[in-house]
């Protein structure tokens, strides 16, 4: 048996090879924070980094960018995508869509990031991959909303997909976004009733 001096011990991490998540979420959390506060384009990476009880390093060790930062802090937390199940007509699936998407739209900071971001899409193209990315996402899940209804037959296969999909969020997100009006469940019924109509009109 080799003496306790000449065994390997195990090596202990640091610096870029150590990356806590408990530090990772805290950074998230202190980048939404801030960009809520102040806007993306006067976010501080450095005031970041304070929030979250760290130095700078500890985020370029994570992102090269304040641009990488956004795209892995947004798509790892508020804008999660949940698949929304079968609730057995065209109509009721808008509702289960619409009630999930207010839930989103409710939170204080999206309410504040999501025009900013919106708005830095028209200064700047630094952010396009990001809402891109965000877009397909929710998309995505409207699609398969569609095809449920186009296997009931409620709507047609020749359905303009395209336009649909830009209906089925856009008075939900006009009334809590842009004119930051609350949104009760029989609202949220009623734009259900009317967009299903709507979609059926369309096909």
């Amino acid at each position: 048996m080799e003496p306790e001096s000449a065994q390997q011990k195990p090596r202990r991490l640091s610096g870029a090879a150590l990356q806590r998540p408990e530090l990772t979420q805290s950074l998230y959390r202190a980048f939404f924070d801030e960009w809520a506060e102040r806007g993306y384009a006067a976010l501080s990476l450095e005031r970041v980094a304070k929030k979250a009880g760290a130095g700078k390093a500890a985020i370029y060790r994570r992102w090269s960018s304040k641009r990488d930062f956004a795209s892995d802090a947004i798509q790892s937390v508020a804008f999660a995508v949940t698949p929304i199940s079968d609730e057995g007509s065209l109509e009721a699936d808008i509702y289960a869509f619409l009630h999930s998407l207010a839930v989103f739209f409710r939170h204080s900071k999206v309410r504040r990031i999501l025009p900013d971001l919106l708005a830095e899409r028209a200064r700047s193209d630094e952010l396009v991959p990001l809402l891109d990315t965000v877009a397909t996402a929710r998309r995505n899940r409207a699609e398969d909303l569609l095809d449920r209804a186009i296997s009931r037959d409620e709507l047609p296969v020749s359905l303009d997909r395209a336009l649909a999909l830009d209906l089925l969020p856009s008075p939900l997100y006009w009334r809590l976004i842009v004119n930051r009006k609350r949104a009760s469940r029989s609202d949220l019924r009623r734009q259900a009733h009317v967009l299903a109509m709507a979609l059926k009109a369309a096909g």
